[in-house]
């Protein structure tokens, strides 16, 4: 039975009966069957023909807090045992390789020399000295300073620093080798850490400090005498008197009476001991009651100086060793000091007052104008008081004169270059700061330390330079000009000699001193038994470690005999310069100086405004 239609084409359209037997549908079927099964099967085909029973189990494993596919937890842990003998492989060859192991750079030349210059002071020290002196011809001496003198009210004056190649303890030089040190320490704490001396240098200046307490009644508040001198040099008049300078002898062999100076009108060493104990104070701010002390003490000795007017060295032996011409500059000094270690404006107002300005000499200049020495201090106050106007600037009132220092200070820095004829130099390069006298080098170390300082300060307050008239100078010249007069002292001159005992292989081999020259052989040498030691053409038999000698002369010749003081004598105040010096000029020039210690006491700054103008009137 067949249906015809109209094909919307236009052909005719036939709809016609399945007549398919059913073989042949059967056959058709096993072909399609056929063709299936010839193409590889999915996952979810097997399991539609094969059924559930017959699909495949992933393998799990429980860690007890997760559960994870076993193929990843194998995968995992190989990798970690992988990384692992990787890890330990690389490692035993680090291991086993020699390895080139980088040392720190040697030392240079000053921080060297600054490890001897500050033996010299164990080698100086007087009375019971303690176990780690480390100076093995010393030995405990004058014991009895103090108890001879039956005018004395000062009955243990044991202790302190002989001041030379004698055993006399001159206060006033004395107090100032310990404010240098102090001053030198509080800048450079850093660079004394560095050189593996803070504590040795902070034990010398202890050694000093506590002395200088038993000089005054130092728990009182007002006073009426120190203490300026123990021993006797004076030989004048042909005496034959025993003295520590008539006689040539082991300071552990002293027999002889050793009189006691007192003073009671004495305004430069009252003021000068005042700013020893004063730096000291900031020097062990930790140790606050020891620091105390030292306050108080400074506060006393500064107060007597004030009320007391008038000059030590006056009509005692001390005007032909140390004499003094002037207390003025230890007022500015003194003052300076004790600002820094107490914060009192009072003091910082007294050493700013134009009129103690002029009469210590700050405005007429002079032939010694800016050299720093124990008997002057004016340079080291206006570099002190420089420093508080660049870093805290407290302005009114102090502003003007805390200017007029800053420009002084700049023009006497000028004067120690080259460049300029203020002062003549030897042949060698030797600044001539003492104009061709003798014993010149202290005067070379304390300029080479106010002119690093002065430099440490321009660029810690961001400051490239400063200018000689028109000329602009960088700060790196003051450091250089420093660098070349230490060199000096430490053998780059025309003699090849090394000014400092023990430093290098040539120095003075007879240094003018008693216990050097003296050895120590158990025999007892009396006053005139040590004077065949002294005259002696041999070397000492004992080499007295880190001492500067009082240096060349002005044609850069230098006499290594040891009855020549003026060639050979090593001192207190100049050893502390030095010290000052070299640890400025030590170790890493990236090290500056510490801003803030100095200022510790100080409180913050709050500048007064200025008085208002005066009303204008037409």
């Amino acid at each position: 039975m067949s249906m015809y239609g109209r094909d919307p084409w236009g052909g005719p359209l036939e709809i016609a009966a399945d007549s398919a037997t059913d073989d042949e549908r059967s056959r058709n079927l096993q072909d399609y069957d056929r063709a299936a099964l010839s193409r590889p099967l999915d996952e979810t085909q097997q399991s539609w023909l094969l059924g559930p029973g017959e699909q495949k189990k992933k393998k799990y494993v429980d860690l007890g807090c997760v559960i994870v596919s076993r193929k990843i937890f194998l995968w995992t842990v190989g990798t970690i045992l992988a990384a692992g003998f990787l890890a330990g492989f690389i490692t035993l060859i680090v291991k086993t390789v020699p390895r080139h192991h980088h040392r720190p750079p040697p030392p240079d030349n000053y921080t060297l020399a600054l490890n001897k210059a500050l033996m010299f002071f164990n080698a100086q020290r007087s009375g019971r000295l303690p176990k780690h002196n480390n100076v093995s011809w010393r030995g405990n001496s004058c014991l009895n300073d103090g108890k001879s003198g039956s005018s004395t009210l000062f009955k243990d004056l044991t202790g302190g620093y002989y001041d030379a190649g004698d055993a006399i303890k001159f206060n006033f030089p004395q107090s100032f080798a310990m404010t240098m040190l102090s001053w030198s320490v509080i800048e450079y704490s850093a660079k004394y850490e560095a050189a593996g001396e803070l504590n040795h240098v902070k034990d010398v200046i202890k050694w000093g400090t506590d002395y200088f307490l038993k000089t005054f009644n130092h728990t009182a508040d007002s006073i009426d005498r120190i203490v300026a001198q123990v021993g006797k040099g004076d030989t004048s008049g042909d005496s034959t008197e025993p003295n520590d300078h008539y006689c040539w002898m082991r300071p552990e062999d002293i027999d002889y009476d050793r009189p006691v100076t007192e003073c009671s009108s004495c305004s430069d060493l009252a003021a000068e001991m005042a700013a020893a104990l004063a730096s000291a104070s900031i020097v062990f701010k930790d140790n606050k009651a020891y620091s105390q002390k030292l306050v108080h003490g400074a506060k006393t000795l500064f107060k007597f100086s004030r009320d007391q007017r008038g000059r030590y060295s006056v009509g005692t032996e001390a005007a032909t060793f140390y004499n003094s011409t002037s207390y003025w500059d230890e007022y500015v000094w003194g003052a300076t000091w004790l600002y820094y270690a107490t914060g009192n404006n009072s003091y910082l107002q007294l050493a700013t007052t134009p009129g103690l300005a002029k009469h210590a000499g700050a405005f007429w200049g002079g032939p010694f104008y800016g050299v720093l020495s124990w008997e002057n201090k004016l340079a080291g106050a206006q570099v002190l008081l420089s420093r508080l106007r660049l870093f805290l600037s407290p302005g009114y009132p102090y502003e003007e004169t805390l200017r007029t220092f800053h420009n002084q200070t700049s023009i006497f820095m000028c004067s120690f270059l080259p460049y300029y004829n203020s002062f003549n130099r030897t042949r060698g390069g030797m600044i001539q700061l003492n104009h061709g006298g003798p014993q010149p080098l202290q005067y070379v170390v304390n300029a080479a330390f106010l002119a690093t300082v002065f430099s440490d300060y321009m660029k810690a307050a961001d400051t490239p330079g400063w200018y000689c008239g028109p000329h602009f100078y960088s700060v790196d010249v003051l450091r250089e000009f420093a660098q070349t007069q230490m060199n000096y002292i430490l053998g780059k001159n025309p003699r090849k000699m090394s000014y400092v005992v023990g430093f290098g292989n040539h120095y003075p081999k007879h240094v003018h001193h008693r216990g050097a020259s003296i050895p120590k052989n158990k025999v007892k040498y009396n006053c005139k038994g040590g004077w065949k030691w002294r005259d002696t053409s041999k070397p000492n038999p004992n080499t007295i470690v880190g001492a500067m000698v009082a240096g060349p002369d002005k044609h850069d010749g230098f006499h290594d005999v040891r009855s020549n003081y003026n060639y050979t004598e090593p001192t207190l105040a100049g050893n502390a310069g030095l010290v000052a010096a070299l640890v400025a000029l030590s170790g890493d020039t990236s090290v500056g100086i510490d801003k803030n210690t100095m200022f510790s006491a100080v409180p913050p700054m709050f500048p007064t405004p200025p008085p208002p103008p005066a009303p204008w009137r037409p």
